[in-house]
């Protein structure tokens, strides 16, 4: 027999001896019979239940208390889920909320890099501007017969920007090795920067052939429309071994 089918038959029992006992109490002349006669008066007890219903009565009992602990079980449940419920709720928030601030920060970190980025990229464009207004032209130049490679070298210093003078020097190594009246046996390239045809160069100067300033006019400008500069020039011919 279960835990709750044996408390409901010990109150029903208690009922039916408590019954019994009062009366037995009035037929010995007991004086407690009164208390007790009390007692039984407010309650409908066991006894006066017919044998044969008596069973449900004490089924019925038992129904009620095992309800009531399902019941129970219920609410505790359902607080167990809302507990649940809410923690998972607290921890979907907060790490929303750290999502949400990563986001944020690669956001912002990005922001500072494309400003840093775009403030090198003008203050490098206003040094090249400021370094082209102080160099020289090739028409600064007064043209002479024949150079020497120093002569040359010393031309290029000051037209070329002084932050783009070591590019554009390893670029005239390789291509020429400072000779202004180099030519390409294979392609017929000429000059310090080899432009083929040669006759290229003749858009910065008729004296082209014979003039290391204009064919250093010509290359600066060459090196500038088709790479940037003289050092992006040089780090495509490195990768390319011409440019």
């Amino acid at each position: 027999m279960s835990r709750i089918s044996v408390r409901g038959f010990a109150v029903a029992s208690a009922t039916a001896v408590t019954t019994v006992g009062a009366v037995v109490g009035v037929a010995a002349g007991d004086p407690t019979t009164n208390d007790l006669e009390t007692t039984a008066s407010g309650a409908t007890l066991l006894t006066d239940i017919p044998v044969g219903d008596q069973a449900q009565v004490q089924s019925a009992s038992l129904t009620q208390q095992a309800d009531a602990i399902v019941h129970a079980a219920d609410t505790d449940a359902k607080r167990s889920a809302e507990e649940s419920a809410r923690i998972q709720a607290a921890e979907t928030a907060k790490t929303k909320k750290a999502e949400a601030e990563k986001a944020e920060a690669e956001k912002a970190a990005k922001a500072k890099a494309e400003a840093e980025a775009r403030e090198k990229k003008e203050r490098e464009e206003k040094e090249q501007v400021a370094s082209r207004s102080a160099a020289r032209d090739a028409g600064d130049f007064a043209p002479q017969s024949s150079y020497t490679v120093a002569q040359v070298k010393a031309i290029a210093q000051q037209m070329v920007p002084a932050n783009q003078f070591q590019c554009f020097s390893k670029i005239i190594n390789q291509e020429s090795t400072w000779n202004y009246k180099a030519v390409n046996s294979s392609s017929g390239a000429y000059g310090l920067v080899q432009a083929l045809p040669g006759s290229k160069m003749a858009s910065a100067g008729a004296d082209w052939r014979t003039n290391p300033a204009t064919q250093i006019k010509w290359g600066l400008n060459y090196m500038e429309d088709r790479y940037g500069g003289p050092c992006q020039a040089w780090t495509f011919h490195q990768a390319n071994g011409w440019y």
